[in-house]
C-alpha cells in the first residue's frame, strides 16, 4: 500500500512534511492508473480525478482549508495553510448517473 501526496504548491509539501505524514510517492500530478487499491491519496483534487480514486479501492485525503477569498490564485506557504486550519479530511467519491 501506498500513501501519495499530491500537490504542486511547495507550501502544501512543507505542510504535509511538519504533520510527520508517512508520504511514499510526492507527485505534482496524479495518473489515477498507478492507484492501487488500499493506497491513500492526499492533496486537492478535482472531484473526477478523487471519483477515480475512490473507484480503485484507495482512500482520498483531502487537504482542506478554510480560504479567505482574497487569498485564492496565489500561493500560500505553510504557515498560512496553519493560519486557514488546514486539516486532513476523509471523503469517499461516487459517480452517479444524470
Amino acid at each position: 500500500m501506498t500513501t501519495w501526496f499530491v500537490s504542486r504548491h511547495p507550501g502544501a509539501n512543507v505542510w504535509a512534511q511538519e504533520q510527520g505524514l508517512h508520504i511514499d510517492r510526492w507527485v505534482s500530478h496524479l495518473d489515477t492508473s498507478q492507484i492501487l487499491p488500499g493506497d491513500t491519496v492526499i492533496g486537492t483534487l478535482p472531484v473526477q480525478l478523487a471519483a477515480a480514486v475512490c473507484s480503485q479501492g484507495a482512500r482520498f485525503l483531502n487537504v482542506s482549508l478554510d480560504l479567505p477569498a482574497h487569498w485564492r490564485g496565489r500561493e500560500i506557504s505553510a504557515d498560512e495553510l496553519r493560519q486557514c486550519t488546514a486539516r486532513l479530511e476523509c471523503f469517499d467519491v461516487r459517480v452517479s448517473p444524470v
